[in-house]
Parts: structure tokens; sequence; C-alpha cells
């Protein structure tokens, strides 16, 4: 009797949480589900767009004893993309990233790397991205070329940019772009040779980002 009492249970819970996910779904919006976009990027409207400020990652890694490449990121930032009705070809973008927000996952690690060796987030709170150039390669992909701020030594990086996409946000209404953009640096350029060569000089970057055009005071 006690086996039956808790299948019937365990039945009479299971029924629960699946009515839960039935609801859940169908008050799930249907324009959410069906959520589209547009690879046409003269459908984008011109103007400034700001950094979605929960949808973008910035994770670079660097040879460690060549075992792996290790992984880090940065928890805080902030950026502009500015769009002329000529879409990418004459576009800028600026972004500043918060250095004391790197995240290694080791606390003792993030400490290290923020310290005077090598980031020094106290005397240099920012790190700062500034573009000057769009290369094209084909209707969807480019180069992006900016000068990278470190420290206070600027040098000039290159990404190779997707523009992976425009629509309307179906949350929040206002027109929304997304790209990913990979690319790599030699630390030492900026003076972080701090570790080498146990730790590798050169970095790999990969980021993640939208952008959407905030929505005009009435």
């Amino acid at each position: 009797m006690k086996e039956k009492h808790i299948t019937g249970r365990r039945r009479r819970a299971c029924c629960a949480a699946l009515g839960a996910a039935c609801l859940l779904w169908a008050c799930t919006p249907l324009r959410v589900v069906t959520h589209s976009v547009s690879t046409t990027e003269t459908a984008v409207p011109a103007g400034r767009y700001e950094l979605d400020a929960h949808h973008w990652s910035v994770v670079f890694d660097v040879d460690h004893l060549h075992y792996s490449r290790f992984v880090m990121r940065f928890d805080r930032a902030s950026a502009h993309l500015d769009l002329s009705a000529s879409g990418l070809d004459n576009a800028t973008v600026e972004a500043t990233i918060d250095a004391s927000s790197l995240d290694t996952n080791v606390p003792q690690l993030d400490q290290m790397v923020k310290g005077t060796q090598m980031l020094d987030v106290a005397r240099y709170p920012q790190i700062r991205f500034v573009s000057t150039r769009f290369d094209r390669a084909d209707k969807a992909r480019g180069s992006l070329t900016g000068n990278l701020t470190i420290r206070d030594v600027t040098q000039p990086v290159t990404l190779d940019v997707t523009f992976n996409g425009y629509a309307p946000n179906p949350l929040t209404k206002q027109p929304t772009v997304g790209f990913t953009a990979t690319g790599h640096f030699s630390r030492a350029k900026f003076g972080l040779t701090t570790w080498y060569p146990a730790v590798g000089d050169d970095i790999n970057v990969r980021i993640e980002a939208e952008f959407e055009q905030p929505a005009r005071a009435n």
C-alpha cells in the first residue's frame, strides 16, 4: 500500500509539472517562439545602437604551459555602434571594458592578473577599443580595425566580424542587430610580459554582442 501511495504521489507530481510546462508554453508570446532575423544589411535602420547589457560576452584565452588554452572573460562592459545609411562600410564602434571585472573562475588568479604585474586595474581601470576602419569580405563578413588601449598603451588590432542578423526585438520592439567577432593580439605589445613563456604571448579573443537602438523619448 505504501509503495502504491508513493507511486500515486509521483504520478500526480509529474502531471503537475507537465501542466505547468504546458501553461508556461501557452503564455509564451508567439512572436518570441517564431522570431527570425534578416541577414539583409540594408534593412537595418541607420542610427546609434547601444550594447544590450544582458546579451554580450568578451572571452579570451592564452596558452598555459602548453597544456591548454586557459579561458577568461570580462563581466562588465559598455559600447555603442553608429550605423550610417550605407551600413557597415562606414560604421563605427567604441567599447569600454571594466578591467576590474576580469573573471578567471579562480579568485586568487583574478587578483594576480588584476594586480600591478599585469593589468594594474587600480591605475588603469578601463580597456578601450575605438574602430578606425571596416574592410568588407562579403555581404555578411569583414575585418574591423581599431585602436585597443590597455594600461595606457594603444596598439592597432583587427577583428574578423560576422553580421548575424537584424530584426525588431520581439520583447522590446526596438531595432536590434547581432555580431560575432574574433581576433588575436600580442600582450607583449602592451607591456604585459609577466609569466612569459609559461603563459603565452598570443591572446585569442571572441566577442558576441547584441546592439539595440534606444527608444526615442516622447
